[in-house]
């Protein structure tokens, strides 16, 4: 049976906004005008105002012959909102905005709205606003995320202290190995089309590459345990990279354990598979949007019950620079190897 397909250009751009937006629920009091109008308005009640924006480009950010159009909608979400909770915020709204070319039907474009309003429900997040654009080729999305935070509550990159505790929450390399998966079937399809795709039932890894979360959890538990972390950012481009930023910007040296780093059993067992090593995964991998926060010492005892958090090194002093003691009991410089957008 063949799918109905409507030409986006029977509907014109206003006709589109409307029709994608036509059942938006407002979830947040600080929503005071959303979609439908020129501008939106937004009244946080004298809470500070954060605002994060990430661009996804068809190619280079994602492939359209294994990400379904709902989860790159939801991801689209996801990876804005982890800015914010990085930021010791609360996601509050979102703007959505879209260029396409004219391989994408209105069915095609709905389903990726469905991955957004999906995501926007499971955060408590109102869409109110964004653009849409045709594209030569391929698909663009650019995201903005804007969130709310208690005045001078909000978390940044550079103020760890010497001593903090450094940590991180779920377990890291999965969303890594879960594309390397799907890059392997990608190359197995090109090169023998009547084959069939052999995923090998690996659906946490390729859930975390294709549907990722972003950690709202731990912002709350934070807040209800009276921590505020000393610095924080979220895992975006592998852990090294992530862990010098923190370093550099705060002017410190810093020690990571091996050992102490959270790798998930069903993500070794595929590294070995892959003749990876899980630590390399962890340490370079990215996608992973855990948080990687400092912490003071004193609050160890507040975390060690939660089994989202790792204590996986600490701060020192910047003379001591940036290492990592290994299971075997070496020592080596920490190099950021992480994914770079511009290295094609």
């Amino acid at each position: 049976m063949e799918e109905e397909r409507t030409e986006i250009q029977d509907l014109g751009e206003f006709g589109l906004i409307e029709y994608l937006t036509r059942n938006i629920e407002i979830q947040n009091a600080s929503t005071v005008l959303g979609v439908g109008d020129d501008a939106a308005v937004i009244d946080h009640f004298g809470k500070q105002t954060v605002i994060s924006t990430d661009m996804l480009v068809e190619g280079i950010h994602f492939d359209l012959m294994y990400t379904p159009l709902k989860h790159l909608g939801y991801k689209s979400v996801v990876v804005n909102l982890s800015d914010i909770y990085a930021m010791n915020a609360t996601p509050t709204q979102i703007t959505v905005s879209i260029a396409f070319s004219n391989r994408f039907s209105l069915e095609a474009l709905n389903e990726f709205y469905e991955g957004v309003y999906a995501a926007c429900e499971k955060y408590g997040v109102d869409l109110v606003g964004g653009d849409t654009s045709n594209s030569q080729k391929g698909f663009v999305i650019s995201v903005t995320a804007i969130g709310e935070v208690t005045p001078d509550t909000f978390v940044k990159r550079s103020t760890a202290q010497k001593g903090d505790l450094l940590c991180v929450t779920g377990d890291l390399g999965a969303a890594y190995l879960g594309l390397t998966l799907l890059e392997r079937e990608k190359k197995i399809f090109l090169e023998s089309p009547t084959v069939k795709p052999d995923l090998e039932n690996q659906t946490y890894i390729i859930g975390r590459q294709l549907k990722p979360e972003a950690r709202k959890d731990i912002i709350e538990f934070l807040q209800q345990e009276d921590i505020l972390p000393t610095a924080m950012m979220d895992v975006s481009d592998g852990l090294s990279s992530e862990i010098l930023h923190i370093a550099k910007q705060s002017n410190l040296g810093v020690v990571l354990y091996e050992e102490k780093i959270p790798i998930a059993q069903e993500s070794k067992e595929i590294a070995m598979k892959f003749g990876l090593d899980p630590t390399a995964c962890a340490l370079s991998g990215g996608e992973d949007y855990e948080l990687l926060f400092t912490m003071k010492q004193q609050d160890y005892d507040k975390i060690v019950l939660n089994e989202q958090i790792s204590v996986i090194g600490y701060m020192a002093d910047i003379s001591e620079g940036a290492h990592i003691h290994t299971k075997g009991g070496n020592k080596f410089k920490l190099v950021a190897q992480g994914w770079n957008a511009f290295k094609q």
